[in-house]
């Protein structure tokens, strides 16, 4: 993943830095910074910390920091340098032909409280990268497949065989007032995969006496009908149609960007998307149950058949991904710091959005969005 240079500034310091560049797109930098510029980030990282610290005699966050600093030990060392070396590597990089495509790896050197910190980074430089003329790129969108009859019962069947088992069906006319209750209570416009208990809504409909999809089930899905559920059904396999095209079309593009594409791929980074390759094929597997090992062994495949076998798909993936930033690049796509800062803003779990007060994860999340906005502009030139 290609890492965009920050925008805006970090507060001035002062860094000395060494510069190798190595085989295959590696760099290394050796980084000294004296104590004066790591001295706020201690300070500010020690009164954070503290906040959640407990000694005896004092209430949590409240005893002296001298105290919590012992405390704390080499705790608080790691989490100052986890927080400093990545704005010192960002700082070390400006004015230079360096982007980093994957996360740095950080070395310590020497460094004691007081003095000069000392490390080296190494990243994999951004490879140079050929695009042929993509503006004349040709690709039909696809009209989305109309949903048939079909899909639509095939989808009612599947969800009242499943209400059936986990209700239970009772005998016919149990349709007291409880039930009347129930599916009176029940909001129309959101269809429910819940279903309900067995004594509300496992009852075929008295009136009807039918053993399949009835109104009785369709109340118990949150639909105001059977033929309203059947509407709601229709609709989102309709929806679902589109997103697919949408999908299909996007790859399409893509796809003739790669073609295009003239680059000599790091190592790293097809290392990387095998790995990603892998771990989605972890998820899917344990849907079904199972362990990626013994997946493996019903297939008679090992992992590094597995990585051999996939690793012309991982190289077209990462020429890709690389053609689209350098199309980024010659369209000069930018996501501002108010956009970034937007996008942090709807994350809803604090946990989560922390994350992001640190410059690595904001760095690929202001590149995912470029690689969006730059994929959005490719669609309309070929549309």
């Amino acid at each position: 993943m290609i890492l965009s240079p920050v925008s805006g500034t970090l507060p001035s310091i002062m860094i000395a830095k060494n510069i190798v560049k190595q085989p295959k797109s590696i760099v290394e930098v050796t980084i000294t910074a004296p104590w004066t510029d790591l001295q706020a980030t201690w300070d500010a990282t020690l009164a954070k910390m503290a906040a959640d610290v407990e000694l005896s005699g004092f209430r949590k966050g409240t005893a002296p920091l001298p105290m919590v600093e012992q405390q704390l030990g080499t705790r608080l060392q790691d989490e100052v340098l986890k927080a400093a070396m990545p704005n010192f590597l960002i700082e070390a990089l400006k004015g230079t032909d360096i982007v980093p495509i994957d996360y740095p790896k950080y070395d310590l050197v020497s460094f004691v409280k007081g003095s000069q910190l000392q490390f080296k980074a190494t990243v994999t430089n951004r490879p140079a990268i050929t695009v042929g003329n993509y503006k004349t790129i040709k690709v039909s969108k696809p009209s989305p497949k109309p949903v048939t009859e079909e899909e639509v019962q095939k989808v009612i069947d599947d969800l009242f065989k499943r209400w059936k088992t986990r209700a239970g069906v009772q005998p016919a006319g149990n349709t007291g007032p409880a039930s009347a209750e129930a599916t009176a209570g029940k909001q129309a416009g959101s269809i429910s995969f819940q279903g309900g208990s067995a004594s509300t809504q496992g009852a075929v409909d008295a009136q009807s006496g039918s053993a399949g999809p009835n109104e009785e089930f369709a109340h118990a899905m949150g639909a105001l009908s059977l033929n309203d559920l059947k509407s709601k059904i229709r609709k989102d396999l309709e929806s679902n149609v589109s997103y697919n095209n949408e999908l299909d079309f996007e790859e399409a593009i893509l796809q003739e960007v790669e073609k295009i594409t003239t680059v000599e791929l790091p190592e790293i980074l097809i290392a990387d998307e095998l790995n990603r390759m892998l771990v989605s094929l972890q998820r899917r597997v344990a849907d079904m149950g199972l362990l990626l090992e013994d997946y493996l062994k019903s297939q008679g495949k090992t992992m590094d058949q597995i990585k051999t076998e996939w690793r012309v798909q991982a190289e077209k993936n990462v020429r890709m991904e690389l053609g689209l930033s350098e199309v980024a690049r010659a369209e000069n796509v930018i996501i501002s710091d108010s956009e970034l800062q937007a996008e942090v803003d709807k994350i809803q779990d604090n946990k989560v959005k922390q994350q992001f007060e640190a410059q690595e994860p904001r760095l690929h999340l202001r590149h995912a969005l470029r690689q969006t906005r730059t994929l959005d502009l490719l669609k309309k030139m070929v549309g």
